[in-house]
């Protein structure tokens, strides 16, 4: 038997707003009918009709669900370098303690209307819960060596990985070009060719990180000393970072996740190398570490493809999606349609699950939210009442 369910207004996403519409929904999620208001007046179905608007499940397509551990324990506006630093220094955790928060974790999201997530990996030790979970995740093990004669080592260590987490979607992705040898991003696009596979890669956080391939300066020096590191092989490239890595990925499908410090010429500079870009925006967790935004109207102009995502609880109070979209509508005036459309079918479109998610059509099964906006479609709260 059908459900109706009825709002102030319907978005779905590819086609224009319904005011005072309904979605019908077989048992399963699918959904059968979009209907206008003058079409709900000779339905002789029990509507449920709710104050407030319906829209598709979200896509986080950035998250490191097996940080979730480190919720608060990380202090906010230190700067990457100082933050990565805590990280390491702060990890290791009880098994157990672990677990149970990546648990936690997973049923928020649910909650939060979540209903994809791209997620960062550096073990196996979120397969359980991931494959428990209501939510379609993808996995992005995370290979991480800037000594290219580790190169070969580190590709086979991330092999295992993958294996592990079989029979769960994954791919191999570069951690970030501070990170990643010439040699294993090589590895790594080979790899991804071979599997005709999607692949994530952390861009240009910080000012540092371009210092650090302009002239081999910056606080990526102390980095690598806190780390141990000898990068006396390292000449710098006298490019940004962007420029300097992304010639190795060559036409590979790449999210580009963070963008703070990507500037006009680099932006260019990408679409002209690759035309399968997505840039991921995480507007909390860029707050929290670096206390500051991308260039959201740079991006916008150049009309890149822009989806959403949360990073980790070490870098954010919470993984909620409609939270990121207030932030960049009170902070860069994003308007709403535009921010749903990140949030939802372009997620869907880079994890390739747009044929059953991210907008409200007849034979998807994107979920339905039920958000709240005020006069002229403003987010007016974080909650989020997921209707299916």
């Amino acid at each position: 038997m059908l459900k109706y369910f009825s709002a102030d207004w319907i978005f779905p996403v590819k086609s224009a707003p319904v005011k005072n519409g309904a979605v019908a929904i077989k048992p399963d999620g699918e959904i059968v009918d979009v209907l206008t208001e003058e079409e709900i007046v000779d339905l002789d179905q029990d509507i449920t009709k709710y104050k407030g608007a319906i829209v598709p499940g979200f896509i986080n397509s950035h998250c490191h669900l097996e940080l979730s551990h480190m919720l608060e324990q990380i202090p906010e506006r230190t700067g990457l370098v100082e933050f990565v630093r805590s990280i390491i220094a702060n990890r290791q955790a009880n098994a157990e303690q672990i677990l149970s928060a990546m648990y936690d974790a997973d049923q928020k999201m649910f909650e939060n209307g979540i209903v994809a997530v791209g997620d960062i990996s550096n073990q196996v030790s979120s397969k359980e819960v991931k494959r428990k979970s209501k939510i379609h995740y993808h996995t992005f093990i995370e290979a991480l060596g800037f000594n290219p004669e580790r190169a070969d080592a580190i590709m086979d260590h991330v092999r295992g990985i993958k294996q592990d987490f079989e029979p769960l979607p994954a791919s191999i992705v570069p951690h970030a070009p501070y990170t990643v040898s010439p040699e294993l991003f090589e590895l790594i696009r080979k790899e991804a060719e071979k599997a005709n596979a999607f692949i994530s890669v952390h861009n240009q956080e910080t000012d540092n990180e371009n210092a650090f391939f302009e002239n081999k300066s910056g606080g990526f020096l102390k980095l690598y000393e806190f780390l141990g590191m000898d990068i006396s092989f390292f000449e710098a490239t006298g490019k940004t970072s962007l420029q300097s890595w992304l010639p190795y990925i060559k036409e590979q499908k790449t999210l580009l996740v963070h963008n703070t410090v990507s500037k006009r010429a680099d932006v260019i500079f990408a679409k002209e190398q690759n035309n399968h870009l997505y840039w991921c925006l995480c507007p909390q967790a860029n707050l929290y570490i670096e206390n500051t935004l991308p260039d959201v109207d740079l991006l916008m102009d150049e009309k890149v493809k822009i989806t959403l995502g949360t990073d980790s609880l070490a870098s954010n109070h919470q993984l909620n999606i409609l939270s990121e979209m207030i932030t960049l509508q009170k902070n860069k005036q994003v308007a709403f349609e535009k921010l749903l459309s990140w949030a939802t079918i372009n997620g869907a479109e880079f994890l390739e699950l747009d044929k059953q998610l991210g907008t409200i059509e007849v034979g998807k099964k994107p979920g339905l939210n039920l958000i709240q906006l005020s006069a002229g479609f403003v987010i007016e709260s974080d909650e989020v009442k997921k209707l299916i």
